[in-house]
């Protein structure tokens, strides 16, 4: 049993004046007032459990850990600059950076699996805190051998349908697309799909198709054989968002990291 949760349990047995677990036998059981207990309390003595090692590991941002979430396209452009001067500036904190659709990014961060987040709007939650940080204007990707690729900007009426590749309906940026009325819809439902900006970036350099995403998306890689080419008359952009916990202060760590977001 961690320390911090070994001390929780300690103080709720003093003040009832009576044993939770047997701890005369190995491994240890409960009595039956910690059988009854354990299930409707466990969640907040599990969290009350993080927050104790949380604030034990980041006294003075000496020691302690950040988990931070990203959409692939917000990474290499904004989380890599910023996190290589915190790494510098913390050595004892260690990071995980976590990628994923907005939404999923989203319900870690409300359940306390991940600090914070960096990603598309998602659906208002009273769960979460919602900061737009930027934006990042949509897009044509396609090839750089592809007969568009060598204008320097095109229409929606340039694109042809049966060219496209879409993205999973689940996610940020498709869904932005399909809220926008300038888009015809014969783009917007094609052939082919992709789960992630990943797969639909391997597919378009391959001849597979073209799609429409945001800039940041496309450059993701700096992949010399995809092309990304501004659309005339195409005012849309994706708006990125920094998703904090709303139930939770953030860690000292993480509140390190939010302050170099500005």
């Amino acid at each position: 049993m961690p320390s911090a949760l070994s001390e929780i349990v300690r103080q709720i047995e003093e003040g009832l004046g009576a044993p939770l677990f047997d701890r005369s036998s190995r491994p240890g059981g409960d009595h039956p007032l910690g059988h009854a207990f354990w299930p409707e309390t466990a969640p907040l003595v599990e969290g009350m459990d993080r927050a104790l090692t949380r604030l034990r590991q980041n006294a003075g941002l000496v020691h302690g850990t950040l988990a931070i979430g990203a959409s692939p396209s917000a990474i290499s452009d904004l989380v890599v600059p910023m996190l290589k001067g915190f790494l510098t500036d913390h050595p004892g904190i260690h990071c995980l950076v976590h990628d994923d659709i907005a939404e999923r990014l989203a319900e870690m961060v409300a359940e306390g699996a991940l600090d914070l987040a960096l990603a598309g709007r998602v659906r208002v939650s009273p769960d979460l805190i919602q900061r737009e940080i930027g934006t990042d204007p949509v897009g044509l990707a396609c090839a750089a051998d592809h007969p568009l690729a060598a204008r320097p900007q095109v229409t929606l009426q340039d694109l042809p349908p049966d060219q496209m590749i879409a993205l999973d309906p689940r996610t940020g940026s498709q869904r932005l697309l399909e809220k926008c009325p300038a888009i015809p819809r014969a783009l917007l439902a094609p052939r082919l799909r992709a789960h992630s900006t990943i797969a639909q970036l391997s597919m378009i350099p391959a001849g597979l198709g073209i799609g429409l995403l945001p800039r940041n998306a496309v450059l993701l890689f700096r992949d010399l054989t995809i092309r990304f080419l501004p659309i005339a008359g195409l005012d849309l952009c994706r708006h990125l968002f920094l998703l904090q916990p709303a139930r939770r202060p953030p860690s000292v760590a993480a509140a390190a990291f939010i302050a170099r977001i500005g």
